[in-house]
């Protein structure tokens, strides 16, 4: 069989766009601590992730004979303020975008340097464990918050991987865990999502009820939201690895005109509007009644008195979630 030269795969991704690069063997993950976490049910309704667990945790499974684990990272943008509305990651260009567009060339690449190479591309809403990979690849480790940190990049990327039917010559060595006696970004959650050191509960996940949950959000995670509208950074935002002086993020994800906005202009938006600033973006994850719903619920959060004619004019909405919400915001207000 023939073996791709590590340097050769290296600059290719580099050439690619891709700022952080690492191969691993494929071989088995530990099964242990995806089945422990579903079985505790703290992946609440992310269906997803019960399925194909034979082929998340074996790489072989889903390439035969696959032979080595490609895993690249593009960093996003650090600009604008802390605990804003959006969270860091989703105030640009959606993620999924650029990762798939640099590793359609990135195999168009790999492929001059063996035409009969087999690969599997995966961009966290595949069959693949990207953040464990991460770190049997050397790109970070996995800090406590259950986030990636990079020594030179933080916490501030995204991942992606691709899975190869051929050996490399060289591999990096697993990330050692540096988190030591630090507990920071589990002190700074909001509803106490951490249950333990590096397991997410997503049921008091403010990442996953922003974004994920479509349906009610419980009145305990909702006087929790602060004034974020879609993810949350709080974790991140207090950990060391993010305080030092980083590299600057890919300008290709640089943030948008939404990315800057509040609460309150979020849930005055019109649908043209909603349509207008988040094409292309991660925000219409949640879509449109989702995104309101949620700017309703941090303006209660937050009892922001100044928005009151705009939320009192909310409770008519046609929409049952954003007047629901809307109502409770008033609630809320009236309470504070």
């Amino acid at each position: 069989m023939r073996v791709l030269p590590a340097e050769d795969v290296r600059a290719a991704a580099h050439e690619c766009g891709f700022a952080l690069v690492g191969l691993a063997r494929a071989e088995p993950l530990d099964p242990k601590p995806l089945e422990d976490w579903l079985a505790q049910g703290y992946a609440a309704d992310l269906s997803a992730m019960r399925r194909r667990l034979h082929e998340r945790l074996d790489p072989r499974a889903v390439v035969p004979g696959a032979e080595t684990v490609l895993v690249l990272g593009i960093p996003y943008g650090q600009g604008g303020p802390e605990a804003a509305a959006i969270a860091r990651y989703a105030r640009g260009r959606d993620y999924h975008y650029a990762h798939r567009d640099r590793m359609r060339r990135l195999r168009a690449c790999l492929r001059q340097l063996d035409p009969s190479l087999r690969s599997y591309a995966c961009v966290d809403s595949g069959a693949a464990m990207e953040k464990a990979w991460a770190e049997r690849a050397g790109l970070g480790f996995i800090g406590k918050h259950g986030v990636v940190v990079s020594r030179s990049w933080g916490s501030w990327f995204t991942l992606s991987l691709m899975v190869l039917d051929r050996a490399a010559t060289a591999y990096d060595s697993p990330h050692p865990r540096l988190c030591g006696d630090c507990h920071k970004c589990l002190d700074a959650c909001p509803t106490g999502a951490f249950p333990s050191p590096g397991v997410v509960d997503a049921r008091r996940c403010l990442s996953y009820h922003t974004v994920e949950n479509h349906g009610e959000i419980p009145a305990e995670v909702r006087t929790c939201l602060g004034p974020r509208v879609f993810g949350c950074d709080a974790c991140q935002e207090v950990c060391p690895f993010n305080q030092s002086d980083l590299r600057p993020g890919d300008l290709r994800q640089a943030p948008r005109a939404m990315g800057h906005m509040p609460a309150a202009a979020i849930a005055a938006l019109s649908v043209e509007q909603f349509d207008a600033l988040s094409a292309g973006s991660a925000v219409r994850r949640i879509r449109y009644h989702g995104l309101r719903r949620n700017a309703c619920l941090a303006l209660g959060a937050t009892r922001e008195r100044e928005s009151r004619a705009l939320i009192e004019s909310l409770t008519n909405d046609p929409e049952p979630r954003v007047a629901e919400a809307a109502r409770w915001a008033l609630r809320e207000i009236a309470a504070g």
